[in-house]
């Protein structure tokens, strides 16, 4: 999967990123309010190069509508794709980033807000072109990120460059 953008709270990811250990990473701010059954999720970088905000609370219905049948299919498309890559620094390349969990467990998150600046970028997705689908909760999960590599190719900066402009 390819990442477009990766942002921490962390100076030191910051400045390790991409020179240590895999991935640029920007800096943001991140707000989390847990009350109960109810979350919400703040996240803005630093230099105004992105934003996500979350608000809802925990399900045990599964969202009508959605592309997935049910918690444990949208659960397996995203275990599966716990291995991202994003560009690296300099040019040529992509570095692989994958959350390792010790075990995966997820349940559904009934949203009653959301707000991404990537998604709402009508430079990238037209408008309409993009629909909220499902939220899942992840908790007290035991984890790690673990560095995959990188992967080279002749025209990466061009796929990346692709990428971010909407193409």
């Amino acid at each position: 999967m390819y990442i477009p953008r990766r942002d921490t709270s962390s100076l030191l990811n910051t400045l390790a990123g991409g020179r240590v250990f895999p991935g640029v990473h920007h800096r943001a701010s991140f707000r989390v309010r847990e009350d109960g059954d109810r979350y919400e999720f703040e996240m803005v970088s630093r230099d105004g190069g992105g934003s996500v905000r979350v608000r809802g609370a925990r399900a045990s219905e599964w969202p009508a509508g959605s592309v997935f049948a049910d918690v444990g299919e949208a659960s397996e498309f995203f275990r599966r794709g716990s291995l991202g890559y994003s560009t690296s620094r300099g040019s040529g390349g992509y570095e692989g980033l994958e959350l390792a969990c010790e075990r995966w467990e997820v349940e559904p998150l009934a949203v009653e807000f959301v707000r991404s600046s990537f998604f709402e970028d009508s430079a990238l997705f037209p408008p309409g072109s993009v629909e909220f689908d499902c939220a899942l909760l992840m908790r007290d999960v035991p984890h790690r990120w673990r560095g995959m590599g990188r992967m080279c190719c002749e025209d990466a900066v061009g796929v990346a460059g692709a990428v971010s402009r909407g193409y």
